[in-house]
């Protein structure tokens, strides 16, 4: 290398050293500022609601709209909201149930969403989940609700029915499903241990791949990774965090059948969610029993202007044959037009019950 290039080289490196220490400046900075809004807050009582989700979700906004690169939006989002997440931890760590165990896919979005400074703790089954936060134990849950293939998640639309937690956060996780084993070839492998739902989301991979591997559905792919670490001949279906979790080797990777396949998942707290001005509201309906009645539900959104993001049935479990209605609407529950519908929904409806308004995932 030249006197010339080295200079420059050298020069690039005294600048980014530069750099480093006016960000880890501003960084501390930010953190102090955050400090203080906590210290206000408490002082105007509003201490237990450290983590107001339209505000973070209104800083992510701005910041992808002012990227202009060349890092990628994802990496920015990325970033802030683990700066974010580890100034929320100056005030007060939250305490963040999923599903467990480690390794799933649950954590990834919890991770996603609340960024690796809070206390992400697994639970053995969707019911804890919410009982943990319905009990104050927790701060906040992380719960699936739908699958872009799979279709919902019947025993989380079954708890929301009942429970008193809000929803006031979404996740948007793109799935992407390996194949991991302690055997180095797809030749060894026998058994396969993943989630019902993974298994139907690679059946036709499975069916080309591996056509004579038993195939066992378990409570999680986490669990299946625990599994295939522990027995010859078997692999699991799971995501990246499980193979490093569990240091299992990757056989295959994105297997799922359908490349665009994703998992929503809803967060949910004791709080509401203030608007942030690109929100949703999800709620629960169910129509009287005679002709026409579900049309007639849906006629104030439409009279308002309100889009419906989706509409999703379910036995009602107390009444055989009878139905509820899941619904997600664009808006805010305070934002007039949604207010007017909902206003005279509850008039028509045998049961309304709104489980919450939040923003929209970044993603």
């Amino acid at each position: 290398m030249d006197d010339e290039l080295r200079k420059e080289l050298s020069d690039a490196r005294g600048e980014i050293d530069a750099i480093d220490a006016q960000l880890l400046d501003l960084l501390n900075r930010r953190a102090r500022c955050a400090q203080k809004v906590g210290e206000i807050k408490a002082r105007r009582g509003e201490g237990d609601f450290v983590y107001r989700p339209e505000r973070e979700a209104q800083v992510l906004r701005r910041i992808r709209e002012s990227n202009a690169g060349p890092l990628a939006d994802e990496s920015v989002t990325w970033f802030f909201r683990e700066l974010m997440s580890a100034c929320l931890s100056l005030e007060q760590p939250l305490c963040v149930v999923f599903l467990g165990p480690l390794g799933t896919f649950s954590e990834s979005a919890a991770a996603k969403h609340f960024g690796h400074a809070a206390h992400l703790s697994p639970q053995a089954s969707i019911d804890d989940v919410f009982r943990e936060v319905e009990a104050g134990r927790a701060d906040f849950a992380v719960a699936p609700v739908e699958n872009s293939t799979e279709g919902a998640i019947g025993r989380t639309l079954d708890l929301l029915m009942a429970s008193p937690l809000k929803v006031c956060g979404e996740v948007v996780l793109r799935v992407e499903q390996h194949l991991m084993s302690r055997e180095s070839s797809l030749d060894a492998i026998g058994t396969v241990y993943a989630h019902a739902q993974s298994l139907a989301q690679c059946h036709e991979w499975l069916n080309r791949s591996l056509p004579g591997a038993r195939r066992v559905a378990v409570g999680s792919n986490a669990q299946a990774a625990q599994l295939a670490a522990a027995e010859a001949g078997t692999a699991a279906l799971a995501g990246e965090a499980a193979a490093r979790r569990y240091d299992l080797a990757i056989l295959a990777g994105n297997v799922e059948d359908e490349p665009n396949n994703t998992t929503r998942f809803l967060v949910l707290g004791r709080q509401e969610s203030g608007p942030s001005g690109s929100d949703k509201t999800s709620l629960i309906m169910s129509a009287p029993n005679r002709t026409g009645s579900l049309c007639e539900l849906l006629a104030p959104f439409s009279a308002a202007g309100v889009s419906m993001t989706r509409l999703e049935s379910r036995p009602a479990r107390h009444t055989l044959w009878e139905y509820v209605f899941y619904v997600d609407v664009e808006g805010h529950r305070d934002d007039p037009p949604l207010a007017r519908a909902l206003s005279e929904l509850a008039s028509r409806a045998a049961y309304l019950k709104v489980l919450g308004s939040y923003p929209v995932a970044v993603y």
